[in-house]
């Protein structure tokens, strides 16, 4: 049987269902580690298995104003593609593309911006969603706030790099600098 369920929420003991997928034990109970429908599968070894599935019809979408999480594709010099993989802190099942446009880059001098000094490709971007995807589901998406730019990003040495003001980053091994829109990230958006 299936019902809709709400995460951690208790579901049953664990003398009376062994915990799968979607789920955790703690203190001899199980709980839903997701909303979603529980599902329970019989074993012909015993305990039947509780799992929570999400429903598929439940894919989050990005919506306009929510801060996504996206990897950048390709650059160029009006705009960097990018692959968006969390909205807040939900990993999507399915790969949603956005553009960051130069102009959306920053808050200030825009017409001095830009991109290759901004992003490069494989860097991961915390941004936020301006405008709803087109017929090739492209989202707008804008990195001109202080929280938002580049959380992660890897030099030429193939370093995680720290950064060191809003615009530079450095690579730990070789020193060596880099320009990026850097973003200063508060750590609920942080992606490990």
């Amino acid at each position: 049987p299936l019902s809709p369920g709400l995460a951690g929420e208790r579901l049953c003991s664990t003398e009376e269902a062994t915990a799968g997928s979607g789920t955790y034990t703690r203190h001899g109970f199980i709980f839903s580690s997701l909303a979603g429908c529980l599902e329970r599968r019989s074993e012909d070894s015993g305990l039947p298995v509780v799992s929570v599935v999400r429903d598929s019809e439940s894919q989050l979408l990005p919506n306009v104003g929510a801060v996504v999480t996206c990897k950048v594709c390709s650059i160029n010099s009006r705009f960097a593609k990018v692959h968006i993989l969390y909205v807040g802190s939900t990993p999507l099942k399915s790969t949603f593309r956005g553009t960051i446009r130069r102009e959306d880059i920053r808050a200030t001098e825009k017409d001095k911006v830009e991109v290759y000094k901004s992003f490069r490709p494989s860097d991961i971007v915390l941004a936020k969603v301006i405008s709803l995807g087109d017929a090739q589901s492209n989202y707008l998406l804008s990195t001109a706030e202080n929280e938002l730019g580049v959380v992660v990003a890897r030099s030429e040495a193939g370093v995680q790099m720290v950064p060191i003001s809003w615009c530079e980053m450095q690579c730990p091994r070789t020193h060596t600098k880099e320009f990026r829109k850097v973003a200063r990230v508060q750590p609920q958006f942080l992606q490990t």
